[in-house]
């Protein structure tokens, strides 16, 4: 059987999600995983993060060091993990010191991105950082339809 994903946004679809599971056969032998969760972020909202993380990388000095829009991600995803009082997972180097793991945007959910664009623009705002014309219009944009 082919995969199936009904993106819920009216009681139309809910009714053809609902029919659709009345149909499949309910057997031990041959099971079926049904999964219900908020939509992951899109390339779209991917893409509106980064001319912010650009513009923090040309902008800002972070304890005397400039940093690539990469490093913001991983310090602005660690910003937002810490604000959930949620734990930074860290593992002994192999080659000695501490690792410390980021939090993969792939893996996030629309409200998860909403919360580090707002996070971004929060701490670039706190930093006196000067937002392209490019990453006020993302700002904007996830204010208004992120949530």
């Amino acid at each position: 059987m082919e995969k199936k994903t009904f993106h819920l946004r009216d009681d139309r679809i809910r009714r053809n999600c609902i029919e659709a599971i009345q149909k499949l056969p309910a057997s031990p032998d041959k099971q079926f995983e049904i999964v219900i969760q908020e939509r992951k972020r899109s390339s779209d909202q991917n893409r509106r993060m980064w001319p912010l993380l650009h513009d923090l990388s040309r902008q800002v000095e972070w304890y005397g060091q400039k940093y690539s829009p990469d490093d913001w991600k991983d310090l602005i995803t660690a910003l937002v993990a810490k604000s959930k009082n949620e734990q930074q997972r860290t593992a002994p180097g192999i080659g000695g010191g501490v690792v410390m793991f980021g939090s993969r945007t792939s893996k996030m959910r629309v409200s998860e991105m909403v919360e580090v664009i707002e996070a971004i623009y929060w701490f670039g705002t706190e930093q006196n950082v000067k937002f392209s014309e490019e990453g006020r219009l993302e700002i904007e944009w996830a204010k208004r339809y992120g949530k």
